[in-house]
């Protein structure tokens, strides 16, 4: 633990790329960091302090006009103290940031206080849906407007992450809306192969992909994975978030997309009182499905709008609860078993030491998501926690120390190899699943930050088959802390030509209300224009959001 502590503090001489001090985050319990006012209209700035309670987490503040706000942060003090013991310093940004001297996080677009470049860079198709959902970011139906970037606005926004400095966007997911009924959709995917994107992915609530013709062509296209909206195993859960029954759907989707050959991350919307029972479904349903699955990114719902105390009680649940459930309903891990996202940053790190350059780094705040890789047995088909079979934090710490001596070697490719091979102590193979070796595990690991490595080895030769069962909290007015979004790792571009964080898009200031009023239309110019396009105007069902 001492090498993490020691490593930390001397990051806190640290700039970004342009030279902004980085300020360590702030840790321990009771303390004070800045937050904002939830009330809707207000967003002001105010300090908050976070402490403990009965076990658990809270934020309160109190904005000088608006007043008093106590809200759940994390229902678990020790593992909220154990994620961000285990993060390893920050990132420096870009060296050619959008904007710079700005007020954060009103004047937004990644500027050159950011310390985190884009993991994954989002880009909204549309507003429009095959869905009128009561729990969504992306909700047309309060304005009636249509917001639907042009197919050369969009590729002016893949050209933004494409251009981003030191590390060029390379991950890249089409949302909305519904992503897959804008019109230029294939042509769209096809143009972020084109550009030379690794890895396109779409976050889709499934209705277009339950054609197989459609799933094909998209795969064709180049879409490589179905960021797949799945609530849970049952209508009566879709009914309550999303209106309809769809688990017929949702099923004829995967069977489609398992067809084409892409993969699902399944993407839960988790409220309490609603829907938290099928957690441990949704789990052992991509384990029985895991040739097509390659993860599950559990969302607990962000809380909008002016609610009271007792209802967001109710409906608030944090990661610690995800923990929880997954154990009480599987018995597959234990909270012993995750850790922040940003954890994996040492092997980012010892990657970049040997490129000679740096690569993509999940420097997120250690609060805004917890995680584990299972690794399937390939004889049983069992899933197995990495934490089972790999001393992990001592591995991480080895990493962190390793990329260190490996930047500052002569040869860094030897030093680089030489480093990976030390971990083998941290292996045991008696624990780990039948048939997995330390090599496959070394190349298991290189497939996490290479969507290249072994692709187009499908026999299960290269990697082993894992899957990332993660959950990742957005924040909402409530539990808004600006050193997270400062952090960020996944990003949206806009036709305004900025870059803007996910939680500054959808909350907080929510930069996507402006963006969207600057680039919307009323539908009825829309569906004159696409009519003029020679399109076919668009049906009631993919205008449900908007009238």
């Amino acid at each position: 633990m001492a090498t993490a502590l020691n490593l930390n503090s001397r990051r806190s001489m640290d700039t970004t790329h342009c030279g902004v001090p980085i300020n360590n985050i702030t840790k321990g319990l009771p303390k004070r960091v800045e937050s904002l006012c939830p009330e809707p209209g207000c967003g002001k700035v105010i300090m908050a302090r976070m402490f403990e309670e009965q076990g658990k987490v809270y934020m309160e503040k109190t904005c000088p006009e608006h007043g008093y706000v106590k809200d759940l942060y994390w229902s678990d003090v020790d593992l909220y103290l154990k994620a961000e013991r285990w993060e390893f310093g920050d990132g420096r940004g870009l060296s050619n940031p959008n904007t710079k001297n700005v007020s954060c996080p009103s004047d937004c677009g990644i500027c050159d206080r950011h310390t985190s470049h884009t993991a994954l860079g989002n880009i909204d198709l549309t507003n429009r849906c095959n869905l009128t959902c009561p729990i969504c970011f992306a909700n047309a139906n309060v304005t009636g407007k249509v917001y639907e970037p042009t197919k050369e606005q969009i590729l002016e926004m893949l050209k933004l992450y494409r251009a981003e400095q030191p590390v060029s966007g390379r991950l890249v997911q089409f949302s909305g809306g519904e992503p897959t009924i804008h019109p230029d959709f294939l042509e769209i995917v096809k143009a972020a192969r084109d550009f030379g994107f690794s890895h396109i992915q779409i976050a889709s609530n499934g209705i277009k992909l339950a054609d197989p013709d459609f799933a094909r062509r998209a795969a064709d296209a180049g879409l490589h994975t179905i960021y797949l909206q799945f609530d849970g195993l049952s209508d009566d859960v879709y009914m309550k978030t999303r209106g309809r029954r769809l688990l017929d759907t949702k099923l004829k989707a995967v069977e489609s997309i398992r067809k084409a050959g892409m993969k699902i991350v399944y993407v839960p919307t988790i409220a309490g009182g609603i829907n938290e029972d099928q957690i441990g479904p949704i789990l052992k349903f991509a384990l029985e499905n895991i040739d097509v699955s390659s993860g599950i990114s559990y969302q607990p719902v962000a809380i909008t709008g002016r609610i009271g105390y007792e209802e967001r009680q109710k409906l608030r649940f944090t990661l610690p609860d995800l923990v929880r459930c997954i154990e009480e309903q599987t018995g597959i891990t234990n909270r012993n078993d995750w850790y922040p996202l940003s954890f994996c940053t040492p092997i980012s790190k010892i990657i970049s030491a040997v490129r000679g350059n740096e690569t993509v780094q999940i420097s997120c705040h250690p609060h805004c998501s917890l995680g584990t890789y299972l690794f399937i047995e390939q004889s049983t088909g069992k899933p197995v926690p990495i934490t089972r079979f790999v001393d992990v934090e001592g591995m991480f710490q080895a990493l962190e120390v390793q990329a260190d001596k490996t930047r500052a070697a002569k040869h860094k490719r030897f030093a680089g190899m030489t480093a990976f091979l030390k971990l083998q102590k941290f292996f045991h193979k008696d624990k780990a699943p039948n048939g997995l070796t330390f090599k496959k595990f070394l190349q298991t690991l290189d497939g996490f930050f290479d969507k290249d490595a072994g692709r187009g080895k499908n026999d299960g030769t290269y990697t082993n088959k894992t899957l990332l069962v993660a959950g990742m909290h957005f924040m909402d007015g409530y539990n808004y802390e600006l050193e997270r979004v400062r952090r960020c790792v996944i990003h949206y571009a806009t036709p305004a030509g900025r870059i803007i964080p996910f939680c500054a898009y959808n909350g907080g200031p929510t930069h996507r209300t402006a963006i969207e009023e600057q680039f919307s239309m009323p539908l009825a110019e829309y569906q004159q224009r696409r009519k003029a396009l020679g399109d076919t105007a668009p049906d009631e069902a993919d205008c449900s959001g908007c009238s």
